[in-house]
């Protein structure tokens, strides 16, 4: 298939595009199986309720004959005492009367003890239900950015291959590069839209309980909490998708792109004020360095706004001749470096960057003063 001297690119672009149908047609097998699922959780749902009011009306009858099989027991206890002053026909009444009671509360009682085994049943069949669906959820947003890449990033890659002569070191960065970015994405689309997404999926089904049961100011007054939902989780997928990648940043640099960047997240966060400033002769520098300089201070300011609530956030970079400073800095709430937590996705992420571009970082911050954090980031060829 290949030569030894040059890489037989039409052969690899049928691979490839066998390999994408492939991966689409599974993520198409895993979206049918996750409707299935939905559908199956919302009958169990609903038999789960019906369940519960049986378990309700069990209670109450056997609550009911309870009573009446003590005061028939009394009956039967004051007929046995007194024997003499009854006839048989009493005496045996009072028996019958008390062992169908008897026998009626004991049915109740088996009866109530088997729904709630059904109950407890449906849970467990729910709870696995509902992990499934979020599985399936979650796989198939990694899946939709795989094929992002692979119809985007990877076609480019086998021009590149053939151009550098297949250079194993430089697939393995690309190949470790987009598997973190991947990791970081699909972490993102499973706590922010897909969890807001399947809370609105379980809020939409209680709307016309709440019609039925308490009317219609109480379902309008859900469905007002519902469009807050999906309007946040609008704002998170836009969000997501600038964050893909910033078409500035190709286009005009990492300068213009951070100013673009931070009015944004200002628009996004009212009370937030956010400075940029920028000292020293700009210049263009390699596009993987924009990118992680760009990804190291949004990293930073999303902390901020997520963990620290400040009303002040400054960015400055400082340009040097053989490389940059970063700074950013807010007055939010700081935390104790000894007590964050070391795994952290956010500060192992950073770390990361810094340490592939041979940079230095340093944080700074205590409970009640803020945060200081400070990348220093050598331009190809220099060091810091």
């Amino acid at each position: 298939m290949f030569s030894n001297d040059k890489l037989d690119i039409a052969s690899l672009d049928v691979i490839f595009n066998r390999m994408l149908e492939t991966i689409t047609s599974s993520k198409d097998d895993i979206f049918i199986i996750s409707e299935q699922s939905r559908r199956s959780f919302e009958e169990m749902q609903k038999e789960l309720e019906i369940v519960r009011q049986e378990i309700a009306l069990v209670i109450d009858e056997a609550d009911h004959l309870e009573v009446k099989s003590q005061l028939s027991k009394q009956r039967l206890v004051q007929v046995s005492k007194a024997f003499d002053n009854y006839s048989e026909e009493q005496v045996r009444a009072a028996y019958e009367v008390a062992n169908d009671l008897q026998i009626k509360l004991m049915l109740a009682r088996e009866k109530e003890k088997q729904l709630r085994d059904k109950r407890d049943d449906l849970e467990r069949r729910l709870k696995a239900l509902y992990e499934t669906i979020e599985r399936a959820d979650h796989i198939v947003n990694q899946v939709n950015v795989v094929i992002n890449y692979l119809t985007s990033d990877l076609r480019n890659v086998t021009i590149a291959l053939e151009q550098a002569k297949i250079k194993q070191d430089f697939g393995i960065r690309i190949i470790a590069a987009q598997e973190e970015e991947r990791k970081r994405l699909s972490r993102e689309i499973h706590d922010g839209p897909a969890q807001m997404m399947a809370n609105v999926l379980m809020r939409s089904g209680l709307i016309e309980r709440t019609y039925r049961e308490k009317g219609m100011e109480a379902a309008i007054t859900e469905l007002a909490d519902l469009k807050i939902t999906v309007r946040n989780a609008l704002s998170e997928v836009r969000r997501i998708i600038y964050d893909l990648r910033p078409m500035a940043l190709d286009d005009l640099g990492i300068v213009p792109t951070l100013k673009k960047y931070l009015s944004t997240v200002m628009e996004y966060n009212p009370g937030v004020q956010i400075y940029f400033q920028s000292f020293g002769r700009e210049k263009r520098i390699p596009s993987e360095h924009e990118v992680a300089i760009f990804r190291l201070v949004q990293e930073c300011v999303t902390n901020a706004l997520k963990h620290g609530k400040p009303k002040e956030i400054n960015v400055k970079l400082e340009w040097l001749k053989s490389g940059i400073n970063i700074v950013v800095k807010d007055d939010g709430t700081g935390f104790e470096k000894e007590t964050v937590k070391e795994q952290s996705f956010g500060l192992i992420g950073m770390r990361e960057r810094v340490d592939l571009l041979e940079g230095q970082m340093h944080i700074r911050s205590h409970v009640g003063e803020g945060t200081l954090v400070i990348f220093k980031i050598p331009f190809p060829g220099n060091e810091v």
